[in-house]
């Protein structure tokens, strides 16, 4: 009854950690790329072959349903592995739709026409790669009509979390929202784009200012799966076992996820 969470390198502990509570009867393994992380800096063909390559594993460990727990593969390679690759009998769920449907306030499968919402100024904070995808765009606009979404690429920021450098972070992030505001002076929410990006959030929040809504994605893709599981019980894998895997070096990314936590963790080898 496995789940597998999939993260180019760390950030998605932060959904794990957060699904993990609200599913505490359920065994997760999460699968760390971080030998070709980040991904946020990479082709969308790239980001596709490593996307299913890493899914395959999961499936391997008996994980019927994936959630990617990467902004940049929900982002590049998601929709066309939902067209063209998985199989029937298993499922791949990226981490854009609690977002979409916590700022729209309307459920994923309301297939209704756009509609206008009462936030009309969004400021998109992610990695290259998925600001280059325009997917948030996308799949927003298939559900709401007269929002404007500024986006604001934000090189460096997972690099510097990943190695703990929470000073240079912070400094990125303090520079990251300058710029986005250079080009959208008041926005009323901002949507953090990557699941890195929940460790900094106070920084955001402290930089917007308290009248920005910050989004951030742990805790909405937390009760999003539990609903989708109370719905779809069957996708529940025959996985039994929870586990971290990692295409890295299990030592240092042990280290890294212990540090980025807080609490110890163990990696194993994919």
């Amino acid at each position: 009854m496995a789940v597998g969470v999939f993260d180019s390198g760390l950030g998605g502990l932060t959904v794990l950690d957060a699904v993990a509570r609200r599913l505490p009867d359920v065994p997760f393994v999460y699968f760390a790329d971080s030998r070709n992380a980040p991904y946020g800096v990479r082709e969308a063909d790239d980001i596709h072959t490593l996307t299913v390559a890493a899914t395959e594993r999961l499936f391997a460990a008996g994980c019927d349903l994936v959630i990617l727990a990467c902004n940049t593969a929900s982002a590049a390679a998601l929709r066309r592995m939902q067209e063209t690759w998985v199989p029937r009998d298993k499922r791949v769920l990226g981490v854009f739709v609690p977002l979409i449907e916590a700022l729209t306030e309307r459920q994923w499968g309301d297939n209704s026409p756009p509609r206008e919402v009462a936030v009309k100024h969004v400021a998109l904070f992610a990695t290259p790669a998925t600001v280059r995808s325009r997917a948030f765009q996308r799949e927003l606009a298939f559900r709401a009509i007269g929002v404007d979404v500024e986006a604001q690429a934000c090189g460096g920021l997972v690099d510097a979390i990943e190695e703990g450098d929470m000073i240079l972070a912070e400094a990125l992030v303090r520079s990251h929202v300058d710029a986005l505001k250079r080009k959208m002076p008041q926005p009323q929410a901002a949507i953090l784009g990557c699941t890195h990006y929940p460790l900094m959030q106070e920084v955001f929040q402290d930089a917007l200012g308290p009248d920005v809504s910050v989004y951030s994605q742990a805790d909405l893709v937390a009760e999003s799966l539990a609903d989708y599981l109370s719905r779809h019980p069957g996708m529940l894998g025959q996985g039994r076992e929870s586990g971290f895997l990692t295409t890295g070096n299990p030592l240092k990314v042990s280290q890294h996820a212990t540090r980025f936590l807080r609490r110890r963790i163990d990696f194993a080898a994919a």
